[in-house]
């Protein structure tokens, strides 16, 4: 979906190309931010190197256990910039480790939360379908319209959208490209968290910490059991299940919990 569908009276000022993707990090929490507003959020090539250069960071950093990523209003994502589309740079939009906008095929060991408002379509919905939760407001639609423009959602669309949402909800988007409201999305079971307008953000950060308040070695051992549960049958899954055991018990994140809940304080997590 270009940002020229979504453009409104008045234009706004282009941020610099460095700052298409902001990091800011809050404790033991980064929140990315896309910000090409006055294009809509469109994915170009430097936003798809931004995002994956903030994953990669916040995977490096071990003070850093959770993410949310977040969008400059009005728009979550318009999806790819279609200029670049239309220009033959369609593998500008792309990393070799993260495919579209440098996210959607990145391995992480680290949940990302997305804080969604506005409209996120196309390529905007798959990166919400690749985040591990949704947060949105109830200004928030989400949508992969690519048939209306000859396009497929070729960016985890097609597969990762019948996993969240019943079968035929997830037919019916496709074929007719046609979107649905966040509230919509909540009652199917996919936003984890709806809010008011303007406040989605805040909710989502508010759920990243409770995350972060974990112990963030049994974090990731869960998170990676249940990101291969989708494609694996149930003997991998015990035995990946096992694997996180072991290397919860094994860890000193463990040891830490232990002490705390008889001590009766909380716990000081060193993430090994």
């Amino acid at each position: 979906m270009s940002a020229s569908e979504f453009d409104t009276p008045g234009a706004l000022v282009a941020p610099p190309a460095e700052d298409v993707v902001r990091f800011e990090v809050r404790d033991h929490i980064v929140t990315i931010s896309l910000n090409r507003p006055q294009a809509r959020n469109a994915v170009d090539a430097a936003m798809a190197l931004g995002l994956e250069a903030a994953v990669d960071r916040l995977e490096a950093d071990p003070e850093l256990r959770v993410g949310v990523l977040t969008a400059t209003p009005p728009v979550f994502c318009a999806g790819a910039d279609l200029k670049e589309i239309g220009a033959g740079r369609r593998d500008k939009l792309r990393t070799v480790r993260g495919g579209f906008a440098g996210f959607v095929a990145r391995e992480r060991t680290k949940p990302i939360i997305v804080a969604v408002e506005g409209p996120a379509l196309a390529g905007g919905t798959e990166i919400c379908l690749a985040a591990d939760l949704v947060v949105a407001s109830t200004a928030a639609t989400f949508g992969i319209p690519e048939v209306k423009r000859g396009l497929v959602a070729a960016a985890g669309g097609l597969f990762r959208l019948p996993r969240r949402l019943p079968r035929n909800i997830a037919m019916e988007m496709v074929l007719t490209g046609e979107p649905i409201d966040a509230t919509r999305a909540s009652e199917l079971g996919w936003v984890n968290r709806l809010t008011a307008p303007g406040e989605a953000l805040t909710a989502a950060t508010e759920l990243a910490a409770l995350i972060a308040a974990n112990a963030p070695v049994a974090v990731r051992a869960s998170k990676r059991v249940i990101d291969s549960a989708a494609t694996v049958d149930d003997v991998e899954c015990w035995r990946l299940s096992e694997g996180a055991m072991t290397e919860a018990m094994s860890s000193a994140d463990m040891r830490e919990g232990i002490a705390a809940f008889v001590e009766r304080r909380q716990p000081k997590w060193s993430g090994r």
